[in-house]
């Protein structure tokens, strides 16, 4: 596991300098802080900062082959490299390490950038073909690993995070304002976009190649049609299921560090220690986070699976300062981020990283066998038609304004009024520039989103023309091309890399992956109870019914309660600060709203409110420490970042 950044010049007579690698790398050492590899040949540059996990003694990178005019930078862990190497050498290539960096390097001679197809695992890499003067970049296909890239005059630039290219390049540090019309919608913002608008995410499944002064980007991955395969009956269901998840965790064991397992309580990191335990011939490390709040806390749960399985298990209750907490979070994220699951997270890969280098996790299974509550409350929706023909967007436009926004129900009356699909892009959305929650935002902001594309369109894009034909397959498609990378993944992989700890997902093995996506949606929901499959694998594995069959709580922390009973609501009135309603983004009677409506306990807001907060914290604590703020006048009320004036003039907003 590593953090690689780079360069290549646009043209020949460009010349990398080892000293901006290097500068490159140190934004990113907590990625890997056991060692650093750096290579520079004319107007390339190459560099990682290295986390040991596999061939510790001579796996530094960059990677080369027999006649060093190929190098590669690789971020990740390729599972199947026992099976690849002899290949390889079979066909004639040599190797000088043990590590799986180096059968990339011999794929590549085989197949070039096709290679990727080849590889059974997580990865970010880019690969230097000195002969062809070509650059690869490739991003693995769920996009476990991050990858960044973006143009700066006569170079290209790339790295594990926008740090590393912000580092060398601080002109990029300029907002795109769509990214962040994104994260209003639904609280990280999808790929390609990010939060500047010159730098782009690498899609998953996707690689570029760079040569000529040319970028070409193209899709080497995606998963099959949904629904095409139906099991002649449960047992067979299950006994390839069981096959093919043990082989998913068995392979996600190979280390030579320590290793464990991060346990929710839950059913998919549950049925992931129940195989780890299968495969060790010593107790399964476990590691899991409390909460003295009994409604958001599932230690006990966790607790009753560490038993079954005779773990050694750690556990630690969390009372986080919350002001600290996120003003730590804010500082390092580079994009504003509204999952408030990055705080426990955090803390367990913190726990974790004190015992283990590795840790599995059950990331994936609710996408892949349908365990989000909000897919059973979609369906049950979709055959509610509350309005004639026509008659929702009238309600829309003319009823749902003049509704007091504190009145219960208006958010589901509005949903309704949608058209089927789009009542489930509603559902995800939190904070919609739309009709829906208007008064929020500054009547300025809103004229010029209003003028945008909308953050809907590539979401309804996966929905009309995925592989899916049934309204559940659709709607976990989508999840599995935005949600799952954009949030999920992203999480996982900042707050393990902030401990330096390497989290792998056996969920998220593409052969698994693939196989659940072609199961029939019967064996995924069936009567009301969803994951109905995974469930059964659960029984079967003895994990304890009590923590099967309850109500869904995810991997979430008591934000209702740290903002109403704790120090914490002190650290809302940041939301009202002129500082902050400079900016022109919200309202401030909107907000004020909110607030009250919360304090005084009319209504639960915290989500919202949180992700206001991460908002304003975020510009704060990364984007204003990394800029020039230029000042204007009070009547402007505008606060320039990155040589753009945030104002009331609806002209400003389009260089936000």
């Amino acid at each position: 596991m590593c953090g690689i950044a780079g360069m290549i010049g646009t043209e020949p007579g460009y010349s990398a300098e080892a000293a901006d690698v290097h500068q490159m790398c140190q934004t990113i050492v907590h990625r890997g802080p056991d060692d650093e590899g750096i290579y520079v040949h004319g107007r390339l540059g190459l560099g990682m900062r290295r986390l040991s996990i596999i061939d510790l003694s001579t796996g530094h990178q960059p990677i080369h082959n027999e006649e060093e005019n190929l190098w590669v930078v690789f971020n990740g862990e390729i599972y199947n490299f026992p099976e690849l190497r002899p290949e390889l050498e079979a066909r004639g290539h040599r190797f000088y390490t043990n590590s799986d960096t180096e059968v990339i390097v011999h794929l590549y001679e085989e197949y070039g950038a096709e290679c990727v197809k080849h590889l059974r695992g997580m990865f970010a890499l880019a690969l230097w073909d000195q002969r062809k003067e070509k650059l690869l970049l490739a991003r693995d296909r769920f996009g476990k690993k991050p990858l960044y890239y973006a143009m700066d005059g006569r170079r290209l630039l790339f790295g594990s995070e926008i740090k590393a290219i912000l580092a060398i390049a601080p002109g990029l540090a300029e907002i795109a304002p769509q990214g962040l019309l994104s994260f209003f919608h639904f609280g990280y913002i999808p790929d390609p976009d990010t939060s500047f608008k010159r730098i782009k995410k690498l899609p998953p499944g996707h690689y570029l190649e760079f040569s000529n002064g040319q970028i070409q980007i193209r899709k080497y991955w995606d998963l099959p049609a949904y629904g095409t395969y139906d099991p002649e009956s449960e047992e067979q269901c299950l006994e390839e299921l069981e096959h093919r998840m043990a082989e998913a965790v068995r392979i996600r064991l190979i280390s030579d560090v320590p290793l464990g397992a991060l346990l929710s309580g839950g059913v998919d990191s549950s049925i992931v220690v129940a195989m780890m335990a299968r495969f060790s011939s010593r107790p399964v490390k476990t590691f899991s986070i409390g909460f003295p709040h009994a409604d958001f806390n599932e230690s006990d749960h966790a607790r009753a699976v560490a038993r079954e399985f005779g773990t050694d298990h750690h556990e630690l209750y969390v009372e986080p300062d919350i002001e600290e907490t996120v003003h730590l979070l804010t500082s390092s994220l580079e994009e504003p981020f509204g999952d408030a699951s990055i705080v426990p997270t955090y803390h367990v890969c913190r726990l974790a990283r004190q015992h283990v280098t590795v840790a599995l996790a059950g990331d994936g299974g609710d996408e892949l066998f349908a365990g989000y509550e909000r897919y059973g409350s979609y369906l049950d929706r979709r055959g509610i038609r509350l309005f004639p023909f026509g008659m929702g967007q009238w309600y829309r436009k003319r009823v749902h304004p003049l509704i007091p926004p504190n009145w219960r129900g208006r958010r589901f009356v509005y949903n309704l009024s949608l058209p089927p699909r789009e009542r489930y892009l509603d559902g995800i959305s939190l904070l919609p520039t739309g009709d829906r929650e208007k008064n929020i935002f500054s009547k300025d902001f809103l004229v010029w989103a209003d003028k945008q594309p909308s953050p809907y369109d590539s979401f309804m894009q996966f929905l009309e023309d995925g592989p899916a034909s049934d309204p559940l397959s659709e709607v976990q498609y989508l999840d599995a091309k935005t949600y799952l990378p954009g949030d999920i993944l992203t999480k996982v992989d900042r707050m393990s890399m902030a401990n330096s700890l390497e989290v792998r997902a056996p969920f998220l093995d593409h052969s698994l992956a693939e196989w659940a996506a072609m199961l029939s949606p019967r064996w995924k929901s069936r009567f009301g109870e969803l994951k109905y499959v995974l469930k059964k694998l659960a029984e079967r594995l003895n994990i304890p019914k009590k923590v099967l069959y309850r109500p869904k709580q995810g991997f979430a922390m008591p934000l209702l309660h740290w903002f109403r009973d704790n120090p914490a609501p002190a650290l809302l009135d940041i939301l009202l600060e002129q500082r902050t309603m400079w900016r022109g983004y919200f309202d401030e009677s909107g907000v004020r709203q909110l607030l009250n409506e919360h304090r005084k306990r009319i209504r639960d807001r915290s989500w919202e409110l949180w992700h206001l907060l991460i908002f304003e914290l975020w510009h704060r604590n990364f984007v204003e420490k990394r800029t020039t703020i230029q000042s204007t006048t009070p009547s402007v009320r505008g606060l320039s970042l990155c040589g753009a004036t945030l104002g009331k003039s609806t002209a400003e907003f389009a260089n936000i």
